[in-house]
């Protein structure tokens, strides 16, 4: 109790509570985003509930790992080496490492995951099945809640690794890391339908979701080799992206309103 009231009055453990709760929230959007697409897919009484159940195996994930945090520094450890010297960049660096540890294993694992899913969704909305396959419909239904509950898990546990080791390298406070992860959670279940809902009323941002899901596989899969990517950089550009289809959005919005106007005050065909 003393060091939790310790915690409490220490102006400096406020101060990592806050970053890590931004830190935490920002490495959620990857997981948020997947969430999302995939809960898209279910029939609409179901999606909320797969949100929910998604998300909340995230919380319980994370919690489970904090309390077995020896256990998780320890999947940084190199289990097993390449018999090979990597090429070398300008600067006479290694490329890339050539000893994967179990979470290098993990991000590539969780990175070509993504990458599969990604081009199949991909492939799905750019060549739809036809409607009239009512045989391939109904067994999508029938195992559609379990395969997206499955799929969510696997990518929980991916980006729950990540997330518990950044929260373990920002502060050594149990109590910071446990009340920064389950703030950060809270606001991706509140922030889970209103996400997923823009999604599915805008097709053309599913597209560019897609395309971040890609990015992001590629970024997991280079972080196992040992390339480490600025997170910064990352969503820089999916800002940047996010900014310019909110632009295109705009754009069609007033061309469709001017069309409109246009076609409520035009002039009726004279009389021949």
């Amino acid at each position: 109790m003393e060091d939790l009231a310790t915690l409490i009055a220490s102006p400096q453990a406020w101060a990592a509570l806050v970053t890590l709760v931004v830190m935490e929230v920002v490495l959620g959007i990857d997981n948020l985003v997947f969430v999302s697409i995939l809960s898209n897919k279910l029939p609409e009484a179901q999606r909320s509930n797969a949100r929910r159940i998604g998300i909340g195996l995230a919380l319980v994930l994370r919690l489970a790992l904090l309390s077995t945090l020896a256990f998780i520094v320890g999947l940084t450890t190199p289990v097993f080496s390449l018999p090979f010297t990597p090429p070398l960049n300008a600067d006479g660096h290694p490329m890339f490492d050539v000893g994967f540890s179990w979470r290098d294993l993990i991000l590539i694992g969780g990175g070509l995951f993504l990458l599969w899913k990604a081009t199949t969704e991909i492939h799905h909305t750019v060549d739809p099945a036809p409607t009239g396959d009512i045989l391939d419909a109904k067994a999508a239904a029938a195992v559609g809640f379990g395969a997206a509950i499955v799929q969510i898990l696997l990518l929980d546990i991916v980006f729950s690794i990540d997330s518990i080791l950044t929260a373990v390298g920002m502060t050594d406070h149990l109590p910071i890391m446990v009340t920064a992860v389950i703030i950060a959670v809270g606001l991706m279940l509140l922030a889970a339908n209103p996400l997923a809902d823009f999604i599915h009323n805008n097709p053309t941002v599913v597209m560019l979701a897609l395309g971040f899901l890609l990015m992001i596989g590629a970024v997991l899969i280079a972080d196992g080799f040992g390339v480490h990517v600025p997170k910064g950089y990352i969503y820089a550009a999916m800002a940047f992206s996010a900014l310019v289809e909110g632009l295109n959005m705009a754009s069609r919005r007033s061309l469709a309103r001017k069309r409109a106007h246009d076609s409520a005050h035009a002039k009726p065909d004279a009389p021949h």
